[in-house]
Parts: structure tokens; sequence; C-alpha cells
């Protein structure tokens, strides 16, 4: 197993972790915002696995450009722009780009199931992009384009399994990858292709009476201890937060739009109508008393969500704000003195119980998504 070297000066600024000063403040200061994601996002860097290979075949490869990692990597590009120490951030990121040499995994290319179709192996893509727009680097982006083609080119409807996006997770992998990717070529044939499969998800997925979504297709007809269907909070939390991620980047004159904002609208209201007192979500949203304890990544992708939607209007700032910030509030408490974020469900398909000493990498990227939105919000 390979490992990725990062260097001596790096880990020391890691380890020099900045202090949170909890707030009892239903409108928390911009600096304890920061605060928080800072020591969230140093203690995972210091946690990071650099094994740039996981387990030949498996579904859920550890490797260093792995769905797991790709979304912390997000997390983090978001953190970046915030930083005050923005420059080390970006050369870590620099540095993982550079391991995976700006290349897409294809860890699935000789398993004809999946080949070079999975949209678990594009998430990593979104931080390729940002990082080839702010570098002004198109190697940086080439390799993710031509895989994007290559889909496209050799995509038809009769693709079963996950060479197509057929659970609902997809909808946060491959989806914003190809919106990005048209707004950096101007090519539309990426937008197209983009909003044709993910309505065919949508169609295949979305249960219009409950506004929410199965995780896929074998959960139809299976249901909760107390006889609700089975909605999964992380499962619809990607779905909120992939959305979010297409609506940043499609103009505001796209003739897309109005189905991505429809969509955010009625989703995230049905989701604010699930969290629990406290202002989190449990694994399951229709059966929380089966997992009574809050499920942090869950919690953090639809305070994504939602924290976008206020601040781009789509929610009124006087109703939503605070049951917001008490959603904040109970994703803060869930990261202890050190900066590791618990209550994290581990990779799964369906509801699960959590504890507190359940971390994973992707609960830290989420976070920090779920940050760097609440940040505009607060004073």
């Amino acid at each position: 197993m390979k490992h990725f070297n990062i260097s001596l000066f790096f880990l020391v600024i890691i380890f020099s972790i900045t202090a949170c000063t909890s707030s009892k403040s239903s409108h928390p200061q911009k600096a304890l915002v920061k605060d928080v994601m800072k020591k969230v996002a140093d203690w995972q860097i210091s946690h990071f696995d650099y094994a740039t290979e996981g387990s030949p075949g498996y579904l859920h490869d550890y490797g260093i450009d792995a769905w797991t990692n790709a979304v912390f990597l997000t997390g983090v590009e978001e953190w970046a722009k915030m930083s005050d120490s923005s420059s080390v951030y970006y050369s870590w990121l620099n540095k993982i780009g550079s391991e995976c040499q700006w290349k897409l995994p294809e860890n699935f290319v000789d398993m004809p199931v999946y080949s070079l179709y999975h949209a678990d192996e594009f998430c990593i893509g979104q931080m390729f992009l940002e990082m080839s727009q702010k570098h002004n680097d198109e190697s940086m982006r080439i390799p993710t384009q031509q895989r994007l083609d290559w889909v496209m080119s050799n995509f038809h409807e009769e693709l079963q399994g996950k060479k197509w996006w057929s659970w609902c997770d997809a909808l946060f992998m491959a989806p914003p990858v190809y919106a990005r990717m048209a707004s950096i070529t101007g090519d539309e044939k990426y937008l197209a292709f983009m909003d044709t499969e993910f309505k065919r998800t949508y169609d295949a997925l979305y249960d219009k009476e409950e506004s929410l979504f199965f995780r896929d297709k074998s959960y139809f007809e299976k249901r909760e201890q107390n006889g609700e269907k089975i909605f999964w909070g992380r499962g619809n939390g990607w779905v909120a937060a992939g959305t979010v991620k297409i609506l940043k980047t499609l103009p505001a004159d796209s003739p897309y739009r109005s189905f991505y904002e429809d969509l955010l609208h009625e989703h995230v209201s049905r989701l604010v109508e699930l969290a629990d007192t406290s202002g989190a979500w449990h694994a399951s949203l229709l059966d929380p008393e089966s997992y009574p304890a809050p499920e942090a990544s869950a919690t953090a992708l639809i305070t994504y969500a939602l924290a976008y939607g206020i601040n781009e209007g789509y929610f009124d700032k006087d109703i939503y704000l605070p049951g917001l910030m008490k959603s904040w509030s109970a994703l803060t408490a869930m990261v202890d003195d050190e900066g590791k974020l618990g209550w994290v469900q581990p990779i799964g398909a369906d509801p699960k119980s959590v504890t507190k000493d359940m971390t994973a990498v992707y609960g830290a990227g989420a976070f920090l998504l779920a940050g760097s939105e609440v940040y505009k919000l607060v004073d």
C-alpha cells in the first residue's frame, strides 16, 4: 500500500489547532463559526488516510481518491476560501490532486457491473474543477472532462445497476461535476446530460406524497418498525446538498434552474418538518424513535441546504433562521474538544444506530459545507 508524504511544516500547522469557545447564543458570531470549522478541518486532516490504494474491487475503496475522502476535500475547498491560512489548505489540496494526477479513480474499470460509470468515482472531480479554476490550469480539469465525455458517448438508457444514478447518494457525487464542467467550458451538453439523468433518478426514487427520496428501489416496499416507509436521513441529505451544488453553478437565467429551485424548496421544507426538538436529524426520518441518537452527517448536509436556501432567498429568513441556528448548535455539539465530529453513521444504505464515538471523513466534509453557508448568516 502506497502512502502520500506531507511536509512536517504542514503537520505542525495542522496540530496547532485554535481553541473553540462555545456559545449559547442563538446567533453565533462569525469568529466562532470559523473556530469550530478550523478545529474540524484540522483534526480530520491530521487523521487523514493517505493510502493511495484501497482494496481492489471493493465498492467503498479507501484510496485517497475515494468518495469518502472526496466529500471531505470539497468541504476543505470551501473552508480554504474562508480561512485566514487559506494557502495552507490550498497547498494540501494541491498535494492530494497531484498525487491523484488529477484523474478520477478507475477502481471498477475491469468490473462489467460498474465499469467507468459509477457515480462515486466522480465526486473528487468537484475539487479538481475548483482547483483548476483557482489556478487557471486546465491540466487539473482535462482528465475529468475526458471521463465525462466517455460516459456521455457510451451511455444508453438500458444500462443497469449502478451504471446509472440509481441510488439517491449519486445525486451528490456526480451531477455537480457535470454542472460545473458546463459552467467552465460553456458547453451545454454537460448540463443537458446532467439534467436528463438527475430527473431520471428523481422520477424513480422521489416519493411525491412524502417529498422524500427512497435510497434505491429496494426500499419501496420495506417499512420501519413503526410501519412508516424507510427514508434515510443521510441519503436525503445527499440529495439536498447535491441540489445546492447544482444551483450554485447554474447561471441565474438558466432554463434548468426552476426545477432545482422548486425541488430544493419542496424537499428541504419537508426535511425541516422532520428535525427533532434540538434541530438535529436522525438516521431514519420517519422513525426517529427507533434511532434516538442524532446523526451528524444527515444533520450537516441538511443544514448546508437550508442555510444556502435562506442565503439565496428560497426560504424566509425570519421564519427559518431560528430553526437553522438550532440545527447548527446541535451539529457543533457533536464536535469534541479536539475537533473530532462524532455521531456519524458509518458507510451504509439505510438507517443504523450511531454513537458519539463514530466518526467518518465524509461527516467532517459535510460539516465544513454546512459551516460555509451558516457563516454567511451570522453577525
